[in-house]
């Protein structure tokens, strides 16, 4: 079923492979995750439901997700993978009460905004097929609303919440962003969200 959702026609980047590179993240730093099998269920379920002309893929994502765990795992475990999939809509970490879960949600957001942080060829192509998704805007529109997007990252203090995510990517996404913004600014098309 998920695979279904995920090899729609209209999934250009949040696709299988997308959810490919998560999962290969996750295994990469399985050691820092409390509950690995909770945020490799979030990696599954946060694009699962996705349409670039509405705004509540998020919530619809964490109800699907709801919906088809429901008692395979306990209730507080299923709020926390739901609540990690509801957040990649701002990127800004659930209040959870327990530092592991936390600390989780940090990794998973951060291993969502990894793309961000990629060599300047994979983050150009991330971008083309962004911009794909969202062919049904016209070119003004899509400029402002993406360096809207955009500067908002880089108004950050930081952009990835973890240490070994900062260290990673931090440069290289902040240096990507930059220059998706000068491209936006001179009337390129070819920044994505």
């Amino acid at each position: 079923m998920l695979a279904g959702l995920y090899g729609a026609p209209d999934r250009f980047y949040r696709g299988m492979a997308h959810v490919k590179a998560l999962l290969g993240l996750a295994e990469a730093h399985c050691a820092a995750l409390a509950d690995r099998e909770a945020v490799e269920a979030a990696i599954w379920f946060h694009d699962a439901i996705y349409d670039s002309r509405r705004t509540d893929n998020e919530a619809k994502s964490a109800d699907l997700a709801r919906d088809r765990l429901k008692g395979a795992c306990d209730p507080l475990r299923l709020d926390r993978i739901a609540s990690m999939i509801t957040a990649t809509a701002t990127h800004v970490p659930p209040d959870f009460a327990e530092p592991a879960a936390r600390a989780d949600a940090m990794l998973f957001l951060d291993m969502d905004l990894a793309i961000l942080g990629a060599p300047p060829a994979v983050f150009d192509a991330y971008e083309q097929a962004t911009r794909k998704e969202y062919g049904w805007v016209d070119d003004a529109t899509w400029v402002l609303g993406r360096s809207r997007v955009l500067r908002g990252f880089l108004e950050r203090a930081r952009i990835f919440r973890t240490a070994a995510f900062h260290q990673a990517y931090e440069q290289q996404a902040r240096a990507n962003i930059a220059l998706s913004l000068r491209r936006l600014a001179g009337g390129g098309q070819g920044d994505a969200p």
